[in-house]
């Protein structure tokens, strides 16, 4: 029988859609709660956990929110061990439940968090044995994610099949929170994990850096500008591909959040989910957003504010993936990703989809169904 260990950091990611750009800390988690954030880390792993039904898998696990309780829903019948030592699960929590299944002798630790969930994991187990990570934090740098939850419970499901997936050493990166949400990215390497490697289902390492490309940039600016609708909402996503449109349009740009325009203004910027809601309930809309370089996300690393309610509300026809050439070759042909926290939207955003790569130039490129 395959032994999982399973842990979720169950505040991981609970930042994202209030727009604090990250849940580590205590006081950063209590404020996203208190702003009505909602943790997701344990619906995602139940996407996770769901591809492995009707297979021999035993899980081994800590108690309630950190993996007893998701495994029980999915139809598993856990094996639980160690004890929550505060009323709200901390790092050290993470640490010891690592600890605690490589000695119960588990063949893999899938976890749910973000990159501080993956510090912690490296910290406690290092390479003792192989991990994956399921992606439910605000900024997942580390290459030891999969693409998606699906994707997450795709590698395991071949593992336990007994299916050849090639072992290799991901990096595991972090940033500096306080200095992302003013807008500067500084991640710092800490460490190598074990991780299971399946080139479609496992995450890149982001690219850093900022588009060096101006002129191509201005182009692609000036397509989106040109094709701007009066009277219509634009829902403006992070990344520096579009902080060239606000540029060029002569408007402040939140490189890191969302921004909410209309007829050239600029009607709130570093919005949270539910004001993003709030603005564009009864409102035509639309969104303009870039992928992670290197990663191919389009939704789900660092734009958690665009919840499925807006994604659903705006509809594909009416989503402008903007992107330079360069940094669609670097995909290596590898697809787009939505990774909304909604399965069917995910399936539903999938396909073939017009990408703005110039003035008046644009390229057909696929967005994964995982």
């Amino acid at each position: 029988m395959f032994k999982l260990g399973l842990i979720i950091n169950p505040l991981a990611g609970v930042g994202g859609s209030v727009a604090l750009k990250g849940s580590d800390g205590e006081e950063t988690a209590r404020k996203a709660l208190a702003l009505g954030a909602e943790p997701k880390a344990g619906v995602r792993t139940l996407q996770a956990l769901e591809t492995l039904t009707g297979l021999d898998v035993k899980i081994i696990t800590y108690p309630a929110e950190m993996g007893a309780d998701i495994a029980s829903q999915a139809g598993f019948d856990p094996q639980v061990i160690g004890q929550i030592e505060s009323g709200h699960t901390s790092a050290k929590d993470t640490i010891e439940a690592a600890k605690a299944l490589v000695s119960e002798g588990v063949d893999i630790v899938l976890f749910a968090g973000g990159d501080g969930t993956a510090r912690n994991i490296c910290e406690a187990i290092a390479e003792e044995v192989p991990v994956l990570g399921i992606p439910a934090g605000v900024k997942i740098h580390s290459g030891v994610y999969a693409v998606t939850p699906k994707a997450a419970g795709e590698i395991i499901a071949m593992l336990v099949k007994g299916e050849l997936v090639t072992l290799g050493d991901q990096e595991v990166r972090d940033i500096d929170e306080d200095a992302f949400r003013q807008g500067t990215v500084r991640a710092k390497y800490y460490g190598e994990l074990l991780v299971p490697q399946e080139h479609r289902f496992l995450q890149h390492v982001k690219n850093g850096g900022r588009e060096s490309e101006e002129l191509v940039l201005d182009d692609i600016a000036a397509d989106v500008i040109e094709k701007m609708e009066p009277d219509v909402y634009y829902v403006m996503g992070s990344g520096s591909t579009v902080a060239a449109v606000m540029e060029q349009m002569g408007l402040p740009n939140t490189l890191l959040g969302v921004d909410l325009i209309r007829d050239n203004e600029l009607i709130a910027s570093d919005c949270t989910a539910q004001q993003l809601l709030e603005f564009t309930e009864d409102e035509e809309c639309q969104l303009v957003i870039t992928l992670i370089g290197g990663q191919g996300h389009i939704i789900g690393r660092g734009n958690q504010q665009l919840s499925p309610e807006l994604l659903k509300r705006i509809g594909k026809q009416n989503i402008n993936v903007i992107a330079t050439k360069t940094k669609l070759t670097k995909l290596e042909g590898r697809p787009l990703i939505v990774d909304s926290g909604d399965p069917e939207l995910n399936r539903q955003l999938s396909g073939v989809i017009p990408v703005t790569t110039g003035y008046h130039d644009s390229v057909l490129y696929r967005v994964a169904d995982y």
